[in-house]
């Protein structure tokens, strides 16, 4: 994870852009790029988007993660540690005994 999150901030200190990246304006980023994401998909079933042209899916995976990750280091976040944080949280909230299988929400549980 050390070295994209490198290849990253560099990308961006080699164009002077961490100055426009706050956490707002990076969040918003992250919202428009998944928007983009969710665009392939519009008007199609998921096998006629998984059958086709993946690349532009790829493009748009690889937007919202560098966004995500540009915020998580700019917030000093270890992104393995609260990525673990939320999967135990998860585990908690969707004990497998009553959630395996079921789509249902954990309040529904």
């Amino acid at each position: 994870m050390d070295d994209i999150l490198a290849k990253i901030n560099g990308f961006r200190e080699e164009r002077d852009w961490r100055q426009f990246h706050n956490p707002k304006d990076l969040s918003i980023s992250i919202s428009l790029e998944a928007a983009e994401l969710l665009e392939n998909f519009q008007w199609k079933t998921s096998e006629e988007v998984l059958n086709g042209d993946m690349e532009n899916v790829k493009e748009e995976i690889a937007d919202v993660l560098i966004y995500s990750l540009m915020l998580a280091s700019d917030l000093n976040m270890d992104v393995s540690e609260i990525i673990e944080e939320k999967l135990h949280k998860n585990s908690l909230k969707y004990p497998i005994a009553s959630s395996k299988g079921s789509s249902k929400k954990y309040t529904e549980l």
